[in-house]
């Protein structure tokens, strides 16, 4: 996917600043809590200028946005599946669109089918466990990787990279019933294939076909090992209606994984990015959900920012990486019929953004030239989730918390 600049969205956070609740002083204990972890990731985000054709991978979270459902006793299950899907074309230099990249024909279109299988397990009332096994299929279709001449198609799928990690939930679930914050911990693992190879035409030295591999924005590995932290909140605001929010930051200490991009061979400049970076990432999200009455229906409407940095937090900043961001309004809808729930949104991109990255300094410092280069954006994303719970013993639910 593809993405922007971090300062705007951070105003996410300052949603809970309007949440009432019956319990005064309980509420101000949670807030307190939320607005620090908050500053915590603008600490973190803060040295994290955003990047671009931007390989931010899939990263579903654990929030679902159905309430009644949030809390895990010890030994319940959940498994869920999330589904991601995504074209982009659109190509910014900066914050700026090039739109004749597409009305000439020479734009690069990838296609991205993202599958997160999930698998979450009630510890306690507040620790919780998960494990995500991810999936992709992606397809890259350019002109500038086949010679300039013809436009031709790679494409990588498989497994990607593994995740697991802990939760807890900061208040106790039978007191904070309409109004919680967990944070988390994990690890990434290099499960997926970071040098996946495809045929490219036209490349080689009597124009002949060479097999490569394929971009990094299609790769379905880093080939790093990562720590994930992320946070959840929601809280309700009156009866069916609550505002929620969920953000991670994956930080990635390795500097580069030893796969050739083959950048060198387009021009000698381009001699710093010959190798894939390691990028850290991140993403933030904040709404407000509704329940339509009686029904088990809902609807959501929220903002969702999603980043490659410039920097890493930790580790080098050698290689080829595409920094990018993307800020967008988020609609969806939620379905939820007993132990299964259901939940579709669409992210439309409002503003995209693709900075300078480490290697276009270093090359603008050394030829004197401007240098910035450019990424490819989608206009929307599709995301569906679809989850089911199974009860070891009497599910925990909000509306009988309220009762005691």
């Amino acid at each position: 996917m593809y993405i922007l600049d971090l300062n705007i969205f951070i105003l996410s956070c300052i949603f809970t600043l309007i949440s009432i609740h019956q319990h005064p002083i309980d509420m101000r204990n949670l807030l307190a809590t939320t607005i620090f972890t908050c500053g915590l990731f603008l600490l973190f985000l803060s040295e994290a200028h955003s990047q671009g054709c931007v390989a931010i991978r899939h990263f579903s979270s654990c929030s679902n946005n159905n309430f009644d459902s949030q809390f895990l006793s010890k030994g319940d299950w959940q498994l869920g599946m999330n589904y991601r899907y995504f074209k982009s074309f659109r190509h910014f230099r900066g914050a700026e669109e090039e739109p004749d990249r597409v009305a000439n024909g020479t734009e690069v279109v990838n296609h991205s089918h993202s599958w997160d299988f999930n698998i979450t397990l009630g510890l306690n009332q507040r620790w919780f466990a998960n494990l995500t096994l991810p999936f992709v299929i992606n397809t890259r279709s350019s002109l500038y990787e086949h010679g300039r001449s013809e436009r031709h198609t790679t494409t990588s799928r498989g497994l990607a990279d593994i995740r697991a990690g802990l939760g807890y939930w900061l208040f106790k679930p039978h007191v904070h019933s309409g109004g919680n914050l967990a944070l988390g911990l994990g690890v990434k693992l290099p499960t997926g294939d970071f040098a996946a190879s495809d045929i490219f035409y036209n490349v080689g030295p009597n124009g002949e076909p060479q097999v490569r591999p394929v971009d990094q924005s299609i790769q379905p590995g880093d080939g790093g090992f990562g720590i994930a932290l992320d946070a959840q909140f929601f809280q309700k605001l009156s009866e069916g209606f609550f505002i929620y929010g969920s953000g991670f930051y994956l930080l990635n200490p390795k500097g580069t994984n030893g796969t050739r991009t083959f950048r060198e061979t387009l021009s000698p400049i381009l001699n710093n990015e010959a190798i894939m970076a390691v990028p850290d990432q991140y993403g933030l999200r904040a709404g407000l959900s509704y329940s339509l009455g009686t029904t088990p229906v809902g609807v959501i409407l929220g903002v969702r920012y999603e980043a490659v940095p410039v920097k890493d937090i930790l580790g080098s900043n050698e290689g080829f990486r595409r920094p990018g961001s993307v800020l967008s309004v988020e609609p969806g809808i939620n379905y939820m019929k007993e132990n299964l729930s259901l939940n579709l949104s669409a992210p439309i991109a409002i503003i995209r953004k693709r900075p300078q990255s480490v290697t276009d300094l270093e090359t603008e410092e050394a030829t004197g030239q401007p240098r910035n280069g450019d990424a490819a954006f989608a206009d929307y994303l599709i995301n569906i989730g679809l989850s089911y719970r199974i009860n070891k013993g009497p599910a925990m639910n909000l509306n009988e918390f309220q009762k005691n």
